[in-house]
């Protein structure tokens, strides 16, 4: 008969934040405040830990200390090259000794210089002892408690995931390259989860990955579907059971899967093949007169259920058969063992 199919692809993935932010600490230190928890909503800018500081502020205080010796000393050796010059020009004293009191003005200089820039590099590293949001979000993980002590090092510890949105995610996943070429972007997504078995989410394919994967020499390729979710009820980390439509046909002919699965235990006669069309053949059997006759058909799509007849000898009204409810019977057994549907 005629009905509406629509062939699918699937797989597996996994919903996540679209923006998933690890905040970390520049400098090492001890924990002595914390100002978030698991699932706070923070502001960018807010306050999320405290490191002890007491280093640091002794740090600034010594380097002020520094600070205010090299001014001293430029303040000096500055008036000391100042007097310099009219005795030069007087004869009073020798080129040297001017070369000598510039050159002390310079170095002089140069000391304040290096002084102020570790005053700038303390009081920066004082203000990474308070951690801040970078991003507007929800807490989704942390990883630090008041009293632990945290090394900043070339890969910094992560004491933070902030999500930065959850009403928009995403489902990360992956499909074999024999369906890759059926995806396009912008297509429909429909998934289900396990929390809500009986609720069908939407979603749209986003991104296709150009990079493969292998892995014992299946190849896949990374798929990521953008996912509307404004009552926030899918959660980071969540599996995301996913069909794509790849392809629609609204009434065409279909017969039902079962019916390209059934072979009688007799031999029937072979059908001739489907004439006008060239690709795959299969065969089914319609009942006529009591007898099985096997028919060639050229198949479309498929789904779960029903295969689209593309060409074949099957009338309107054909009994398909799709069972043998006795197991081995002939080709002549009479109708009423068969299960048969109508085409």
């Amino acid at each position: 008969g005629l009905g509406d199919i629509s062939q699918t692809v699937s797989a597996t993935g996994t919903l996540n934040p679209v923006v998933l932010v690890r905040v970390g600490t520049q400098v090492s230190g001890t924990v002595s405040k914390l100002h978030a928890d698991f699932n706070d909503r923070v502001h960018a800018g807010e306050v999320l830990v405290e490191l002890d500081d007491a280093l640091f502020r002794a740090q600034v205080q010594q380097s002020e200390a520094n600070v205010g010796n090299a001014e001293a000393t430029l303040e000096l050796t500055a008036a000391n090259e100042a007097r310099m010059r009219p005795l030069r020009r007087q004869g009073f004293i020798s080129e040297q000794e001017l070369d000598q009191a510039e050159a002390a003005a310079k170095s002089a200089r140069a000391q304040l210089a290096l002084a102020q820039a570790q005053l700038e590099k303390d009081r920066t590293n004082l203000g990474y002892t308070v951690i801040r949001s970078p991003v507007a979000g929800v807490v989704v993980d942390r990883q630090v408690d008041v009293g632990q002590t945290v090394a900043a090092s070339f890969q910094t510890p992560t004491l933070f995931l902030i999500a930065q949105d959850l009403s928009r995610m995403q489902i990360d996943s992956s499909f074999a390259e024999a369906d890759i070429g059926n995806i396009r972007v912008a297509q429909p997504v429909g998934f289900k989860v396990d929390a809500f078995p009986d609720r069908t989410f939407q979603g749209t394919v986003k991104l296709i990955r150009l990079n493969p994967v292998t892995q014992q020499n299946v190849v896949t390729y990374d798929v990521v579907m953008a996912v509307d979710n404004p009552d926030e009820i899918l959660l980071p980390g969540m599996t995301a059971y996913v069909n794509i439509a790849v392809a629609r046909r609204q009434g065409v002919p279909v017969v039902p899967n079962a019916a390209l699965r059934f072979r009688p235990a007799e031999p029937v006669p072979a059908a001739a093949p489907p004439r006008g069309h060239e690709g795959p053949t299969a065969t089914v059997y319609v009942l006529e007169d009591d007898q099985l006759r096997r028919v060639g058909i050229v198949p479309g799509i498929s789904d779960n259920r029903y295969t689209e007849v593309l060409s074949g000898e099957l009338a309107a009204g054909a009994r398909v058969v799709v069972e043998d409810r006795q197991g081995a019977v002939a080709a002549s057994t009479p109708v009423g063992i068969f299960q048969t549907r109508l085409f």
